[in-house]
């Protein structure tokens, strides 16, 4: 097991490599870092673009950029932006903003998919599986801002309603300026209320898909020989299903799942904009592409793969768990 996880960190290495060097060549085709200086008034002279080109090395070619660039992200210098602040300085606390949505959005949609797509599968055809794939092509179909904006809507004022005070909100991740006069407890219960509608909407739109991965996976299963030959020995059929069935019908779960780790960044950027969070969504539209900002871009777009990558390694030692077949082979 240790050596299997050894290969798959080098592996990952690479494949982190290559991606940075993906970001780097799309950003470098897409972005012209020249563009705010030409747009003044009166436009500059070419002997004046010509010296600001030469200042930030763009007439250096494409790998020595590459490498200027990358070195600097080896040391925790991701450039500055073109307001002049690095841009290091800004992640951390954006990805703390978004990373709490997304990691509980995903706790929250794994659970789901797997009770929801095994009771699916136990009772196939039943009018509980009928219902649950009501649901969850519904949900598959809602467009996510489409959805996020439902939630804060009906769900959020109904909610209220019943308890009678603010309970959820639905604008910002925190109170503007709870953290002056609230306790910590306070503070605590403010950020959740602000959390469970974006995360809600993130959830179950990404549980909706995973939980028809984990149906077909069940059903798959429940057909094999081995669960057959568990019951013909006694076990009973929730053992069976639970002990034998479930751990193998995970493995195709966890392959959806890392690899949408990507598409949930993706839905976090739309979601963000509409529940008015200042974490990495509002960064990457307002910051970077808004700005034409190319280091704020290739910022989030390499911590967006870090993510992915970290994600597809988390998933290749969980099926050597899941499967130690796996590792063997």
């Amino acid at each position: 097991m240790f050596f299997f996880t050894i290969r798959r960190i080098i592996a990952s290495v690479f494949v982190l490599l290559a991606s940075s060097l993906l970001v780097f060549a799309l950003c470098a085709a897409s972005f012209d870092p020249l563009q705010r200086f030409r747009q003044r008034q009166p436009p500059p002279t070419q002997a004046y673009l010509d010296g600001v080109s030469e200042q930030l090395g763009l007439n250096d070619n494409f790998f020595v950029r590459y490498w200027r660039w990358l070195s600097g992200v080896f040391t925790g210098d991701f450039g500055d932006t073109i307001n002049g602040t690095p841009v290091m300085d800004q992640l951390p606390g954006r990805l703390l903003v978004t990373g709490r949505m997304i990691i509980l959005a995903i706790v929250i949609a794994v659970v789901l998919a797997i009770i929801v797509g095994v009771v699916g599968a136990v009772r196939q055809y039943k009018p509980s599986d009928y219902a649950f794939t009501f649901l969850v092509y519904l949900l598959i179909a809602l467009p996510t801002f489409w959805f996020a904006a439902l939630l804060k809507e009906f769900v959020a004022g109904g909610v209220n309603d019943l308890f009678g005070r603010q309970v959820l909100y639905t604008i910002g991740e925190e109170t503007p300026g709870i953290a002056l006069y609230a306790t910590d407890s306070e503070i605590w219960a403010d950020r959740l209320g602000h959390l469970v509608l974006p995360t809600v909407s993130l959830a179950l739109l990404s549980f909706a898909a995973w939980s028809r991965f984990q149906r077909s996976a069940m059903l798959d299963v429940l057909g094999s020989d081995y669960m057959r030959l568990a019951r013909a020995k006694g076990l009973t059929y929730r053992r069976v299903v639970v002990k034998h069935g479930l751990r193998n019908a995970l493995i195709p779960l966890t392959t959806v799942v890392a690899l949408g780790i990507g598409t949930l960044f993706g839905g976090a950027v739309i979601t963000e904009q509409v529940f008015v969070w200042h974490g990495m969504g509002e960064y990457l539209i307002k910051n970077g592409i808004g700005a034409n900002d190319i280091n704020v871009v290739l910022g989030w777009l390499l911590i967006s793969a870090v993510f992915v990558v970290v994600f597809n390694l988390v998933a290749d030692v969980l099926y050597a768990v899941l499967d130690p077949r796996i590792r063997l082979a």
